[in-house]
């Protein structure tokens, strides 16, 4: 079934990242805690982080999460893991701009939220901390346009990326408006490319 947002955010109490996942790595899951990682533990309106474990994690970003959730990936995060493991990476990290789940991204709320989008950076703070040099697939596709504050929101979390030296890469063809390919349509031995996140922010957010 689909996701539909029920109502905006800001009606939500909205659980601090260290507190989501210290309740993650907690024993007892219902899923296999230790090949996952799922923040918050539970289905909701936003998530922060969905992934298995390993020593050399890709992170992929794309821009807000849908219906999946451990041991129930949906076909974008099938083509994920395939392309993650398919380029050397024993596991994948999948984060998005804004935590918000909508399986349409026409029903994300028209104004950020900034408590969930700060809490939201303290995930991907987490995410780059697990890495000497991480590793970050840009793969948001064109649905960046579909909110204004997306491109503010991912500007945030490019600034925060370059704290931890990460090396960004896409898959596939860029679009014509200049946007990273989404996972889904990918061939399974799509290879990574280097991608330039401030040169696209400039070039092709205007920002």
């Amino acid at each position: 079934m689909p996701h539909i947002p029920q109502g905006g955010t800001g009606c939500l109490t909205i659980l601090p990242f260290p507190q989501a996942l210290a309740q993650a790595l907690a024993p007892g899951q219902d899923y296999d805690e230790s090949r996952w990682l799922y923040v918050p533990n539970v289905y909701g309106e936003y998530r922060y982080i969905l992934g298995t474990r390993g020593s050399r994690p890709l992170i992929c970003m794309g821009i807000n999460p849908s219906t999946a959730a451990p041991g129930a990936l949906d076909n974008t995060l099938k083509s994920v893991e395939r392309i993650a493991l398919g380029n050397g990476f024993d596991s994948f990290l999948m984060f998005n701009v804004y935590a918000q789940r909508a399986t349409d991204p026409n029903a994300m709320e028209n104004t950020c939220n900034l408590a969930l989008h700060r809490e939201n950076l303290a995930a991907f703070r987490y995410l780059l901390s697990l890495s000497p040099q991480p590793a970050v697939w840009a793969a948001w596709g064109t649905v960046i346009e579909k909110r204004d504050y997306l491109a503010r929101c991912l500007a945030d979390e490019i600034a925060l990326s370059r704290e931890f030296s990460a090396r960004w890469y896409t898959a596939g063809a860029i679009s014509r408006r200049g946007h990273p390919h989404h996972p889904l349509y990918l061939r399974k031995d799509a290879p990574l490319d280097p991608f330039d996140p401030e040169a696209y922010c400039r070039q092709v957010l205007g920002l």
